[in-house]
């Protein structure tokens, strides 16, 4: 008999390129909105590449303690103005969880960059001994996690995991894991990264993966489409708080979806690029869906990983269709990939799009692909569901995400029946 324990979200909350909080997130994302510009936070001389989804005029005074705020990373600030919303959203506690079951899954791909340049700078400009006190634990990519727990007294499971532009999907899919497995009763979870700086634009530009569409910024990313040139990097931060269903109705919480299905592979091909057969990410899928116990068909959206990139989009769009079958055979299902809008968010993706899954869910509405002026023939026949969105009764919502190394996640979410 499975005794699992069914797992329920409880709060979400999000800064993205659209500003702080999920209503502005979802709003821009149904108006087909662009978060994408050309960077106004730093320097970029002799970059090639001028353009990325920043959180413009964010004030981190203004959400957190001043003095507080000036001893954390711009990631680390951007995972507790997120952690904030849901929680205050979940409205969830010490008061009503045991502390010792109350737990954290924050994870960030890269961690502190903006301190790690400008620390490293400061030694070679002043010397050594000049190197701020706080620059380890403003570095460590683990210091969300920790600082959320701080903050709101969860003394449980606390961790951070690293699997570059995958990472928020595994927090996301661990805490899932941890509360069906009696672990722990709520868990925060969810991603941070805040990498627009001179190292990380420039890094991303010699990998060639950073569109350089620098003249139409709003038009950079656009997944599947045969003119795309790579992906636009973002940040913020996204997080979720995750819950066991009894102890959700026992204090009244408002429930949003629940999340069932948990999908986990590795490529082993490359450590950058996918494997073109597509075959880790249609492995994760398939996890997921059988995870689920259902059948494949009963899923109405994925939220595609779809960064922008000629292979990936490829990849994965044939890995989709294997799964779950094209436009012939399964004209029902809708695919976009928000990414098109609020770009690349590396180790916050994978929470922001499972925010994304929750409300198509609970809306019923489903967001566009935006930029897709000429689809590219390559990618398989399915429906991308192009600039606008579309209407939809989903009861089952797929989010994908994938990394360097070859880490591959796919989440399973539920339309919420008592």
């Amino acid at each position: 008999m499975n005794t699992k324990r069914r797992v329920v979200v409880t709060g979400i909350g999000i800064v993205s390129p659209f500003g702080v909080g999920v209503k502005t997130f979802w709003s821009s994302l149904l108006e087909g909105k662009s978060g994408i510009s050309t960077i106004e936070n730093i320097s970029l001389d002799g970059h090639t590449v001028h353009i990325a989804g920043e959180v413009k005029n964010f004030d981190a005074a203004s959400n957190l303690d001043p003095k507080e705020a000036r001893r954390m990373d711009r990631y680390t600030q951007f995972a507790m103005v997120a952690a904030e919303e849901a929680v205050k959203d979940s409205n969830v506690s010490t008061e009503n969880v045991d502390p010792y079951r109350f737990g954290v899954i924050v994870g960030s791909a890269a961690g502190g960059f903006d301190t790690f340049e400008k620390q490293h700078h400061t030694i070679i400009d002043r010397g050594p001994t000049k190197c701020s006190p706080f620059t380890v634990p403003m570095i460590i990519a683990d210091m969300g996690a920790g600082r959320i727990s701080m903050k709101y007294g969860a003394k449980g499971l606390n961790k951070a995991i690293v699997t570059a532009c995958a990472t928020s999907a595994h927090c996301v899919g661990d805490a899932f894991r941890s509360i069906q497995y009696d672990d722990a009763d709520v868990i925060i979870a969810g991603g941070a990264e805040a990498v627009i700086t001179r190292l990380g634009i420039g890094a991303f530009t010699s990998a060639r993966t950073l569109s350089k569409r620098n003249d139409e910024p709003t038009k950079a990313s656009r997944p599947y489409d045969k003119d795309r040139d790579g992906f636009v990097m973002s940040e913020g931060a996204a997080v979720l708080v995750l819950e066991e269903l009894e102890h959700a109705k026992k204090r009244g919480a408002k429930i949003y979806a629940e999340i069932v299905g948990y999908g986990q592979t590795a490529d082993a091909y490359d450590i950058v690029a996918p494997d073109p057969s597509g075959d880790g990410a249609a492995k994760a899928m398939e996890l997921a869906v059988k995870d689920a116990g259902i059948d494949p068909k009963q899923v109405g959206y994925v939220n595609s990983h779809g960064t922008s990139t000629g292979l990936g989009d490829c990849a994965e769009s044939k890995a989709i269709a294997r799964v779950f079958g094209d436009l012939d055979s399964n004209p029902n299902l809708k695919v976009s990939s928000t990414k098109s809008m609020h770009g690349h968010m590396l180790g916050a993706t994978g929470a922001a799009e499972s925010i994304v899954c929750i409300k198509t869910i609970t809306e019923g509405i489903i967001p566009p692909t935006i930029n897709l002026d000429n689809q590219d023939e390559s990618v398989a026949n399915l429906n991308y569901v192009p600039h606008k969105p579309v209407k939809a009764d989903v009861d089952y919502a797929l989010t994908n995400s994938f990394g360097f190394g070859g880490h591959n996640a796919s989440l399973m979410f539920k339309k919420y029946k008592a």
